[in-house]
């Protein structure tokens, strides 16, 4: 008997039998239902996440920037602090002041100022009276000419005048061209008779800007935008200005002499979803309401506010992608178990590619960071110490940064001949040769490594710049040394042997901060494009559908080559810098550099002139301009140094000798003049170091620094008989090691 076949004896036949479907439907439902739900918040969820994701990556993009940018900024800015200062202690100055009527004296003047002016780079540089009135200028023989102009109504002529050093940006009254002015007091006395001021343009931070994407701008304390990527925003106000501060800055007409106070045209609103870590704005235009994320960078120091921007529309563009993502994801759940094991799949690669792209993340982060590393060493750098001394190497001034530097104090320093207290005594042989080579005439303008002895014992690692010093008469009266301490750099990177000028250095980070910058924006998407398509592929597979399997790998490919070409052109971009050197003939350099100078002059002083060639054909890579120019210098100072010397018996000869040794072209210059007495020749090459009366102490630091420049090295010693030698050598060019 089939039991399972047996109807129930108890139900009637009519009777209809219990559903048990309905409710197993109703529960499936349910479940659809929780799913759909849980759909909807993933959904919800993933958008937000992806948008706050995105909105911490553009803070951290916009937070390196700022700090690219403000560095930069800063470093323009603070660039010629020294300048005033440094013109103010020259005797021509003080000169001028006290005999403003003196024609010659302005003369004199004017002429200095424009030398200095255009050995700085700066773009004016004068000198005024009690009254504001120009009474010198670099530009005195210009139409736009400050002279005879009166600056008495600008706040820097103010701070300058009460002994403070004046920083003042304002619209020029002159020329209506923008620029940085930096003043510094003259004093006589102890007390001011007058200012000296620089003006500095800050186009060459600006310029750059115009060609982003997203605004930069910076507002001064009152928050007026002086500075920027968009010309329409300038000199407009950011919030209310006072009254008195409106009157102000028309009486000190710092933004034009019709300037009045507008608004900008857009509304700059804190954020209040940041954290703590994340500080930030949102700046959003009027009429068109576009929006920017908008990251400010205080500069104290300059009581200016640097702000970067980037559209916000990255944050929408990542949030509609999460959702379409999430969507997508939200069916496939629904599809089944399959499904589901097939979504953990890829969310598993997912992860894995943002762990890969993460570590990317923290491979460029670690990267900007060893280029805030090189920044902030710089930026300390700017913290220069200024040493003088006279023809005898005898200091005569020191200012607080070189005492700071080496632990003693100025009374302790000025007077003091060589061996300096502050030598470092491993080193005496080093710092004897580099003070004979300083005081022979051949100074370092590019820079000499040194290594001192702190008072405390400690080692200090320096680098010196050294230039002639030149009175008001154009006597070089001594030399002047610039001093900057890279122990901090030094000790980062032992095997970095020269360091390029301030403003080589500057340039170098902002070409690197644009590089990563430019890398970080340009591979953004393909990047992402790649994972996407890679998904996208493996997904294809999975499921056995080869037509749009080839078309997402032939996407990938070219996304991947997208990538590539963005490389190479970064990196032709940067290439461009060739060098200036070129193959020489030596003999030619020489025979050029007496028919330019030096036979006319050894025949106005009746001096004989001999030139010994080499036996061989002497070919060198160099500058041919700037070796010409110190063959030059080196002969003029022999013929100079054989014009005040008693004539030997044999007579006075200027004999310049070319010859081959081991590879290098030798060519020396030979006088029969006074020689180098000890204390001369230990500080020959030392900057602001001259035994003329006329001279400023550069030129035989300036062809030491060219030469070495070359790869090649200038040596001086006494001639046997009487009379100097100077040495010049220089790696041949078909040497097996000079290529």
């Amino acid at each position: 008997m089939d039991l399972r076949a047996a109807p129930d004896d108890s139900t009637e036949a009519g009777a209809p039998r219990p559903s048990h479907g309905l409710p197993r439907l109703r529960r499936g439902a349910g479940f659809i239902a929780a799913l759909l739900c849980v759909a909807v918040l993933l959904v919800v969820a993933a958008g937000e996440w992806a948008a706050q994701s995105e909105r911490d990556a553009q803070w951290d993009n916009l937070r390196r920037s700022g700090e690219v940018q403000a560095l930069a900024l800063r470093g323009v800015a603070t660039r010629y602090n020294y300048l005033p200062f440094t013109t103010a202690q020259h005797p021509l100055v003080s000169q001028l002041l006290r005999h403003p009527a003196s024609q010659e004296v302005r003369d004199a003047a004017n002429a200095y100022l424009q030398a200095v002016n255009e050995h700085a780079g700066s773009d004016m540089l004068y000198v005024m009276d009690l009254e504001g009135l120009t009474l010198a200028s670099s530009n005195w023989d210009t139409p736009s000419s400050f002279v005879h102009q009166n600056y008495r109504n600008r706040p820097y002529f103010h701070d300058a005048l009460d002994g403070d050093t004046g920083r003042f940006y304002g619209v020029g009254k002159t020329t209506g061209e923008p620029g940085l002015f930096v003043s510094a007091p003259v004093r006589d006395n102890g007390r001011v008779i007058g200012v000296v001021a620089v003006k500095v343009r800050m186009e060459p931070i600006a310029n750059p800007w115009e060609q982003l994407r997203d605004p930069v701008f910076v507002t001064d304390a009152r928050g007026i935008v002086f500075l920027g990527s968009e010309p329409s925003w300038l000199y407009r106000t950011s919030r209310p200005v006072p009254a008195a501060d409106v009157q102000q800055l028309q009486h000190n007409e710092q933004y034009g002499t019709g300037w009045t106070p507008r608004p900008v045209p857009w509304t700059l609103r804190q954020q209040d979803d940041q954290r703590d870590d994340q500080p930030g704005a949102e700046l959003r235009l009027d009429g068109n309401g576009k929006r920017y994320l908008a990251f400010e960078e205080a500069l104290p120091d300059l009581g200016w506010t640097l702000t970067v921007t980037a559209d916000s529309r990255v944050v929408a563009v990542a949030r509609q992608q999460a959702w379409a993502l999430a969507t997508l994801a939200s069916g496939l759940l629904v599809l089944g178990a399959l499904y589901w094991q097939l979504r953990e799949r890829r969310l598993a690669e997912n992860r894995q590619a943002r762990i890969g792209l993460e570590q990317r993340v923290q491979e460029r982060t670690h990267a900007l960071q060893q280029a805030q590393a090189f920044r902030q060493s710089m930026e300390d750098s700017l913290l220069v110490g200024m040493r003088a001394r006279d023809l005898e190497g005898r200091i005569v001034y020191v200012n607080a940064a070189m005492c700071d530097m080496v632990g003693y104090r100025a009374d302790e320093l000025i007077g003091q001949l060589p061996p300096y207290p502050y030598w470092h005594p491993d080193d005496l042989d080093r710092h004897w040769n580099d003070s004979d080579t300083v005081l022979a005439g051949n100074a370092f303008p590019q820079g000499r490594e040194n290594r001192l002895r702190h008072r405390d014992g400690s080692d200090v690692y320096t680098m010196f710049y050294t230039t002639r010093l030149i009175d008001g008469s154009g006597q070089h009266i001594g030399w002047m040394s610039s001093v900057v301490n890279i122990t901090a750099q030094k000790r980062a990177e032992e095997q970095q042997q020269q360091r390029e000028t301030q403003l080589q250095r500057v340039q170098r980070v902002i070409t690197v901060g644009e590089m990563a910058s430019t890398l970080a924006h340009e591979l953004n998407q393909p990047l992402a494009a790649l994972v996407n398509y890679a998904a996208a592929a493996r997904a294809l597979a999975a499921q056995g559908k080869t037509g749009p399997l080839n078309d997402s790998l032939e996407a990938l490919s070219a996304q991947a080559l997208r990538a590539a070409d963005i490389v190479g052109r970064i990196r032709r971009w940067v290439r461009q810098h060739p060098e200036s050197r070129e193959p020489c003939d030596l003999s030619a350099i020489v025979e050029q550099s007496l028919e330019l100078l030096l036979r006319a002059e050894a025949r106005r002083q009746g001096i004989a002139v001999r030139v010994e060639q080499a036996a061989a054909h002497l070919q060198v890579h160099a500058d041919r301009v700037l070796l010409e120019q110190v063959v030059i210098n080196l002969g003029l100072n022999a013929l100079q140094a054989m014009q005040t010397h008693q004539p030997p018996p044999e007579g006075h000869e200027l004999r310049l000798r070319l010859a081959a040794d081991h590879g290098h072209a030798l060519v020396r210059v030979l006088d029969r003049g006074p020689g180098l007495p000890p204390g001369i020749a230990e500080r020959l090459f030392e900057p602001f170091f001259t035994t003329r009366s006329d001279g400023l102490g550069l030129g035989l630091n300036i062809c030491r620094s060219i030469i070495e420049s070359m790869g090649g090295q200038l040596q001086a010693c006494n001639r046997e008989g009487g009379g100097a030698v100077f040495e010049i050598r220089l790696p041949l060019a078909n040497a097996p090691d000079n290529p």
